[in-house]
């Protein structure tokens, strides 16, 4: 495992320090739980942006059309 040291301002290690406390977890443990939402955001993109790639704006298009007549009908 790794070692990070990270400098932040002092209210901010404070606001960190006291959402550790209320989650009843160390910073630590928190930081770590944000790093994995940040990397897991960033897979998505990646994956999104590959398969706009592959896909076509034409066929995506039309598919939207059918989903907006199957909500008028529904409406």
């Amino acid at each position: 495992m790794a070692t990070l040291t990270v400098q932040l301002p002092d209210e901010k290690h404070s606001r960190l320090l006291r959402l550790a406390r209320v989650r009843r977890v160390t910073v630590d443990q928190l930081l770590e739980e944000a790093s994995s939402a940040v990397l897991a955001d960033s897979d998505a993109q990646t994956r999104f942006a590959a398969r706009a790639r592959r896909g076509s704006a034409a066929q995506g298009l039309k598919l939207l059309g059918k989903l907006d007549k199957a909500f008028a009908r529904r409406g």
